[in-house]
């Protein structure tokens, strides 16, 4: 955070009467999210003095200020958040925070200071741009991708001229993707990437009996709709797999108000699930956090069920829920924990709009983890006792295990539990692991316990030290009032830290002990301490996690994690990638075999010798596997190979028939080969039609 603590040049430069004052200073206590009229006023007010506001803290003359929201406190001050322009070009990352009371301003956040670049002429084309794109993405039937030019901005980099390539197209299991792809107009560089569509998953009917909104229809009977407009509809699976989009839906009607039976052959039983968790979601945020539902207008929003056939998910798109019907379309995913989640991604997508991608995207996904298991409970369903764990009833490892494990991420085998400064280049949902563990520690403190019959026994990191908890309901409303008043686009851990102390010293007190057990917390996920501290001294730093290195033990490939990229590797250009939309197994880069939908031929290979005086030899390597092909004909294949001398051996091959998207670990013995030199080869051929991916990462060849 920049606090602003003198008064400038750049406010002497605002005319008498109208200047805006910027001035240091604590903020009051408590916040209270603006009614829809008192919000349009708001608004209003903040549009006005943009201008004065742009000047005021020190913005050069070409940028320019819209103001996004307002969150309003009780004693009447206000944290405008605005986006930014340059010379006309939206600014990706360019959006601020300021805290004023009246014309006073307490402070700014914001990811980039001012905005600067050469030139907004580009030199690559939007069409190359976009050519580009298309090629570094996989997603089956991809749409002709769309491009705007920006200035994108990221904290810590020149800003930069750049084409916000938009590719459309949907994934394997059948969810659309819009991804944002930002190409440097000026040297045709990827600069980063953020997907629109927010997933998650689950696996059945799960709320039991229970009481939802419905009103009279126009007509008789009834409707699913309840007086905020939450509201579910039918969409039959005619939703298109192939875009993701699909019609509005049939609103569920019903001649007694006596909805489903339990049981998924009665397509309303999905549609109570729907309509339970978007109302609870709603009524938390209102009656909890005090914010008039996702856009804090009072506006409900449409779920939409029954949406494409065969569709293994579910899915925010920005305005509605969207609810596949599983595989053979017999699991609903309209569970609660998964409404709370997904409908959370509106909420972050309207205060800070968290990038999913680097520390923001973390942060981005715990918060939905975080509100996720707030509204689950909050709505202490018996049928889905409340806890700390995520995804807990969905099954998808086929083991009864959970998705992730608030208490100690880690207990998954890939999230991290510990902040490190190679956190952000994982999968989001990997990096949420030490914010989950923050909430967890925040929540509840440190060590072994049991609640509501789970047992957790949830770590510190870095030899830091014990952590009392202050309560779940409070860290709820301090991480809340951070995400909506503290944190943009591009907010790091660091920022996050910062921003819930300050939080807590606005809600608590300095000196509270709601401060200082969020400091705490903070600590022992190893988040350095930043500008922010609760009374009584600078809170301790903890000792830096030391990033996991893997250990030798005879390993004779080279960059065997592909974290260098495709250095060491032999073969086709691409798959060797950073692309998110298939996560690695550890790290961010790994080889992403196929996933094509068209026919090609791809390879990697990487030559060793095996030492003559070797006792054994072994190949290991994490694969994980998914596909868009149906039935038990083999169309898509990859081979693991070893080519020694002229002889090619093939040690296993995978295809689309039996995949698994679980990363599972394989073993080869090598011994006969010793005294060799051999090379090993990843060999993939792919059709005309429907992709499969095979995903390889963390290999080795050991000997001893």
């Amino acid at each position: 955070m920049r606090r602003i603590t003198t008064i400038g040049a750049a406010t002497a430069a605002v005319a008498a009467g109208t200047a805006l004052i910027l001035v240091a200073g604590p903020s009051s206590a408590g916040t209270q999210a603006t009614t829809a009229q008192s919000g349009v006023a708001a608004i209003q007010a903040a549009t006005a003095q943009a201008a004065e506001t742009a000047q005021a803290i020190g913005l050069a003359g070409d940028e320019k200020l819209t103001v996004r929201s307002v969150i309003s406190d009780v004693d009447g001050s206000q944290f405008v958040r605005y986006d930014r322009t340059y010379k006309g070009l939206p600014v990706v990352g360019g959006d601020l925070i300021v805290h004023r009371s009246g014309k006073v301003v307490r402070g700014v956040t914001k990811n980039v200071d001012k905005i600067d670049v050469a030139s907004i002429t580009p030199k690559i084309t939007a069409a190359a741009a976009g050519a580009k794109a298309a090629k570094s993405v996989k997603l089956v039937r991809e749409q002709a991708p769309q491009s705007d030019l920006v200035i994108y901005a990221q904290p810590g980099k020149q800003p930069r001229l750049a084409h916000d390539v938009t590719v459309k197209g949907v994934q394997a299991d059948k969810v659309p993707s819009e991804l944002h792809l930002y190409v440097d107009a000026i040297t045709g560089a990827e600069l980063g990437r953020n997907e629109h569509i927010k997933t998650g998953t689950g696996n059945g009917i799960y709320t039991g009996s229970v009481t939802i909104g419905t009103q009279a229809h126009t007509g008789g009977g009834y409707e699913l709709k309840d007086a905020a407009g939450n509201y579910a509809t039918d969409v039959k699976n005619q939703g298109d797999p192939n875009t993701g989009e699909g019609p509005d839906g049939t609103l569920f009607l019903d001649s007694d108000d006596k909805w489903g039976t339990g049981s998924n052959s009665d397509r309303a039983s999905a549609a109570v699930d729907a309509q339970y968790g978007a109302e609870k979601t709603f009524d938390y945020y209102k009656n909890i956090l005090g914010r008039n539902g996702i856009w804090n207008d009072g506006r409900g929003a449409r779920s939409r069920v029954h949406f494409a056939d065969g569709m293994v998910n579910a899915f925010w798109d920005g305005t509605q829920m969207s609810y596949g019907d599983g595989a053979n379309n017999a699991a609903p995913l309209t569970e609660l924990d998964v409404a709370g989640h997904e409908m959370s991604h509106g909420v972050t997508e309207n205060t800070a709009n968290l990038n999913y991608s680097g520390d923001a995207g973390g942060l981005n996904e715990a918060t939905s983890d975080i509100f996720g298991t707030a509204v689950e409970w909050y709505a202490n369903n018996a049928n889905d006792v409340p806890d700390y764990l995520i995804g807990e009833e969905v099954n998808l490892n086929g083991n009864g295990t959970p998705l992730r494990y608030m208490d100690d991420p880690s207990k998954d085998g890939r999230s991290d539990k510990c902040w490190t400064t190679s956190t952000g280049g994982k999968d989001p949902h990997l990096s949420s692991g030490p914010l989950n563990h923050w909430f967890y520690l925040a929540s509840e403190g440190s060590g072994a316990k049991t609640i509501n019959g789970v047992s957790y026994n949830s770590p510190t990191c870095g030899g830091a030290p014990a952590v009392t908890g202050i309560g779940r309901d409070k860290a709820e409303k301090i991480w809340y009032r951070t995400l909506s008043t503290k944190l943009t686009s591009g907010s790091t851990y660091k920022a996050a830290r910062d921003g819930a102390i300050n939080s807590a010293k606005e809600l608590y007190g300095a000196s509270s002990a709601e401060c200082k057990g969020v400091a705490a917390a903070f600590t022992a996920i190893a988040v350095p301490a930043g500008t922010a501290a609760c009374d009584g001294g600078t809170d301790p730093t903890p000792t830096p996690t030391p990033t996991p290195t893997p250990t030798p033990g005879g390993q004779l490939l080279k960059n065997a994690g592909f974290e260098s990229g495709a250095v060491n590797w032999t073969g086709t250009s691409g798959p060797i990638n950073q692309d998110t939309r298939r996560p690695a197994h550890s790290g961010t880069w790994k080889l992403w075999l196929g996933g094509n939908g068209s026919s090609a031929t791809e390879t990697e290979s990487q030559t060793v010798t095996i030492p003559s005086t070797a006792t054994s030899a072994k190949l290991t390597y994490w694969i994980r596997t998914d596909t868009a092909e149906s039935g038990s004909t083999t169309y898509d294949t990859m081979k693991v190979q070893v080519v020694s001398g002229s002889t090619t051996s093939t040690l296993k091959t995978y295809s689309n028939v039996g995949t698994n998207a679980t990363y599972t670990q394989v073993t080869h013995d090598l011994t006969a080969y010793k005294g060799k030199s051999i090379t090993l080869k990843f060999t993939m051929s792919e059709d005309q039609s429907l992709q499969t991916s095979f995903v390889v990462d963390d290999t080795a060849i050991t000997v001893s």
